[in-house]
């Protein structure tokens, strides 16, 4: 798979999720995830978010997942919904230099597969400039990132046009920090 070859390369590619399409790089390569926060011209106090193939590639990127975080994960996984989690100490402080990590694993078979053929764990943001509208397709999402990315995967329109809903799970009290396809009222619902 030659996207999957380009990001294992560290370059950056173009990757379909089941929210939008993402800018993607090998989640444990810093000078790439480097090359995002470049591309985007994105502050690096904006942490990047790690999409995952697998449940089972959790360990790697956190330290623990809380038993809630757990449910959450059994209830919405693969789909739209970001959990905050304590980073796994091997992650690159290029990701973020907080004690926590965003993760997420995106119902898409496409994205999924680039991810495992990577590594199984890739630094995925919007696949836009910071502060611009974020990439619905393929087509759009390599006219804002021209000259950046060595490969851009298309599978069609992306199924949610919308960001992920984003939930931290890192405290004593869940968070809802974003809302997006999954409301908070469904979530809430689930504690």
């Amino acid at each position: 798979m030659q996207a999957a070859a380009e990001a294992r390369a560290g370059n950056l590619i173009v990757i379909p999720t089941d929210t939008l399409y993402g800018l993607a790089c090998d989640a444990f390569n810093p000078e790439a995830v480097r090359l995002i926060y470049a591309a985007k011209q994105r502050p690096y106090s904006k942490p990047i978010p790690i999409l995952l193939a697998d449940s089972s590639d959790l360990p790697r990127v956190v330290r623990s997942v809380p038993p809630v975080a757990q449910a959450f994960i059994n209830q919405y996984w693969p789909g739209p919904l970001t959990i905050l989690l304590p980073k796994h100490p091997d992650l690159p402080e290029e990701i973020t230099d907080n004690n926590s990590v965003a993760i997420r694993i995106p119902d898409s078979e496409v994205g999924r597969a680039i991810i495992r053929a990577t590594g199984g764990a890739m630094a995925v943001t919007s696949a836009n400039l910071t502060g611009q509208e974020p990439a619905e397709t393929a087509p759009d999402a390599l006219q804002k990132l021209a000259g950046w990315v060595t490969a851009v995967v298309d599978d069609g329109p992306s199924p949610h046009g919308a960001a992920s809903t984003i939930l931290d799970c890192t405290g004593h009290e869940l968070k809802i920090l974003r809302e997006g396809p999954i409301s908070a009222q469904s979530l809430l619902g689930i504690k």
